[in-house]
C-alpha cells in the first residue's frame, strides 16, 4: 500500500483538479519528488529554484509537522498520509 498525498484546493488546478495522489515512497521529499514529477506545475508553488520547501508550505505525516520530524528526509511507512498544507495571510489593511 503506497503512501497518500492529500493536495490542497489551491493546489488543485496545478495538479489535474485531482484532491490525491499516490505514491510508493520511503520518505516524505520523495513522495513529494514523486507528485511533482508528475505534476510538473505543483514544483514552484511547493519548492524554490534552489529545490527546498518554501517557507510557507506546512508538511505533515499523519498529523506530525515534518519541521519536528526529520523534514524532508521524513521516513513513510505504508498507509501515510501526507498533508501539504499552504500558509495562508490575510488581514484589514
Amino acid at each position: 500500500m503506497p503512501v497518500k498525498v492529500i493536495i490542497p484546493t489551491p493546489l488543485r488546478p496545478f495538479a489535474g483538479k485531482r484532491d490525491s495522489a499516490e505514491f510508493n515512497a520511503a520518505t516524505v521529499g520523495e513522495a513529494l519528488g514523486c507528485l511533482t514529477a508528475e505534476f510538473a506545475e505543483l514544483r514552484r508553488h511547493l519548492f524554490t529554484e534552489e529545490g527546498k520547501l518554501r517557507s510557507f508550505v506546512n508538511v505533515y505525516v499523519n498529523d506530525e509537522d515534518i519541521r519536528y520530524l526529520a523534514k524532508e528526509e521524513t521516513r513513510t511507512k505504508d498507509g501515510d498520509t501526507i498533508n501539504i498544507v499552504p500558509s495562508i495571510a490575510g488581514g484589514i489593511f
